[in-house]
C-alpha cells in the first residue's frame, strides 16, 4: 500500500487559525479528563520537537472534566461537560482546541465525534473566541482513513466492554480491526502509570498479517510516545496512537506541516514530502 496522508478539507471541518499568531507562536487549548496525566506530557513533548525543527513555538492551555474510572457512566458525564470546558479554555483565545478523551466520545456510538466537535465549536464561538476543533476520537479515525488503512491491529488499556466499543467505533468508520489486545485497566490513574517500554512486546503479540497500520495506544491516557518509533521500526508497519493522530490534526488546523522526529512516519514530515514528489 502506498502510505500517504491526503485529507480532503471537506472530510475534516477545521478552520484556519486567527492571523495574529500564525507567524511565531500558537496557543493550543486542551480539554482533558481530570485524571489524565499523559496528554499534557506527550503533546508538549511532540510540539517541543516540532519547535526545534521549525522555530515555531507553542503554549498549552487546559480545561479539565471530571473522570476517575473509565466506566460508561462516568464517560457520559464527562461528555456532558464538553461545552462548559470549551467555553473556559476559549477564554485564553486559543488557536485550536483538542478534545483529548477518545473513549468518552467513542462510548456514545459510531460517528459521535462529529457531534462533540460541533458542541465545542459552537461553545467557543459563542464565547467570542472561535477556533478550529478536533477530538482524539475523530482524529484517530480520520487519520486512519486518510492513510488508506483498511485493516488495523490495536492495543487498548480498557476493560473488554470498552475495548469492544472502541473496535466497533473504528469499524463503523470503515476500518476493520483484525486483532486487539485490551489490558483491562479500569482506574484512569493506573492507565497513566502503564509502562510504555512494555508496548513493543505487547505489539509483537498482535496478528500483523495483512494490516495497514497498528494503533499502539487507542487511548490518550496510556503512555506510548516512547515506543512508537521502536515498534514502527521493528515491525515495518505504520504506527499511530490517539496522541500522534491528535497532534497531526492540530498541526493541520494550524496550517503547519509536521516535522517531529521519533514519533512515527505520520509526524516525521516524510509523508508530505513523498506526496509532493
Amino acid at each position: 500500500m502506498s502510505w500517504e496522508v491526503a485529507v480532503n478539507a471537506s472530510e475534516m471541518q477545521l478552520q484556519q487559525p486567527s492571523a495574529a499568531r500564525k507567524t511565531g507562536s500558537s496557543r493550543i487549548g486542551l480539554i482533558v479528563p481530570s485524571s489524565n496525566t499523559t496528554m499534557e506530557t506527550e503533546l508538549p513533548e511532540m510540539f517541543r520537537r516540532q519547535s526545534e525543527a521549525t522555530g515555531h513555538s507553542y503554549t498549552f492551555h487546559a480545561a479539565r472534566a471530571t473522570l476517575k474510572s473509565v466506566t460508561p457512566e462516568e464517560l457520559a458525564a464527562m461528555v456532558a461537560k464538553a461545552g462548559e470546558c470549551a467555553t473556559a479554555v476559549s477564554d485564553a483565545d486559543v488557536d485550536v482546541i483538542a478534545y483529548a478523551c477518545l473513549v468518552a466520545v467513542m462510548a456514545q456510538g459510531p460517528g459521535a465525534h462529529e457531534g462533540s466537535e460541533e458542541v465545542i465549536t459552537n461553545a467557543a464561538a459563542g464565547n467570542g473566541h472561535p477556533a478550529p476543533v478536533t477530538s482524539s476520537a475523530g482524529a484517530l479515525v480520520r487519520t486512519l482513513q486518510a492513510m488508506g488503512a483498511r485493516k488495523v491491529a490495536m492495543v487498548t488499556p480498557y476493560l473488554p466492554e470498552l475495548t469492544k466499543m472502541v473496535a466497533d467505533y473504528i469499524e463503523g468508520a470503515g476500518v476493520e480491526v483484525k486483532d486487539v489486545i485490551g489490558l483491562e485497566v479500569a482506574d484512569n490513574l493506573e492507565v497513566g502509570r502503564l509502562d510504555p517500554s512494555k508496548l513493543p512486546v505487547i505489539a509483537a503479540r498482535l496478528n500483523h498479517t495483512g494490516i495497514d497500520a497498528l494503533v499502539l495506544s487507542a487511548c490518550v491516557q496510556m503512555p506510548s510516545l516512547a515506543a512508537v518509533q521502536e515498534v514502527e521500526d521493528e515491525l515495518g508497519i505504520p504506527v499511530v496512537t490517539a496522541a500522534t493522530a491528535t497532534t497531526y490534526e492540530i498541526l493541520r488546523a494550524l496550517g503547519q506541516e509536521p516535522a517531529i522526529p521519533g514519533a512515527g512516519r505520520l509526524l516525521s514530515g516524510l509523508l508530505a514530502r513523498s506526496a509532493a514528489t
